[in-house]
């Protein structure tokens, strides 16, 4: 797909932002449940810096122990660039979601080419989980499922 030019600019393709991801959290039947921090990011296929597209975790939690001291546990998206991620990221950062599917838009501006998406789930008395699958702009589709803290992950048009 070519890229336009208007006033100078070049204009990225629109086939990414007219995609998603959704990503669904399944109810977890269990005595103490607490709803997991969750991390979606992409790299680039051939290696590059990973792009964070949304983080879910205690915003409201201050004090000693603030919500962000356990993003840690989201061990993958923590190694991979979640530790040097300024939070709260405007249009990343939101709360910690309760069962159900949630939908994130890919960014518009995504570069043609091949990715792989990832979404990891960590729960206080529970489990840890990473999903991770593959991606290709500018005709992103897929689906992926976890087994335990998450369900199906689907790249869907929006």
């Amino acid at each position: 797909m070519s890229f336009l030019l208007a006033a100078g600019a070049a204009v990225a393709p629109a086939a990414a932002a007219a995609q998603s991801v959704t990503i669904t959290i399944p109810p977890i039947k269990v005595s103490e449940y607490h709803k997991p921090y969750v991390a979606v990011w992409l790299e680039p296929a051939a290696g590059g810096p990973a792009r964070t597209l949304a983080v879910w975790y205690d915003i409201k939690k201050g004090g000693n122990e603030p919500g962000t001291k356990w993003l840690a546990d989201l061990r993958t998206w923590w190694r991979k660039g979640g530790r040097s991620l300024k939070l709260p990221a405007n249009g990343v950062s939101g709360a910690t979601r309760a069962p159900g599917a949630y939908r994130i838009p890919l960014p518009a501006n995504l570069a043609p080419g091949a990715y792989t998406l990832h979404v990891e789930a960590a729960r206080e008395e529970g489990g840890r989980e990473l999903v991770s699958m593959p991606l290709a702009i500018p005709a992103p589709k897929g689906r992926a499922s976890g087994k335990s803290e998450l369900g199906a992950v689907t790249i869907v048009a929006r």
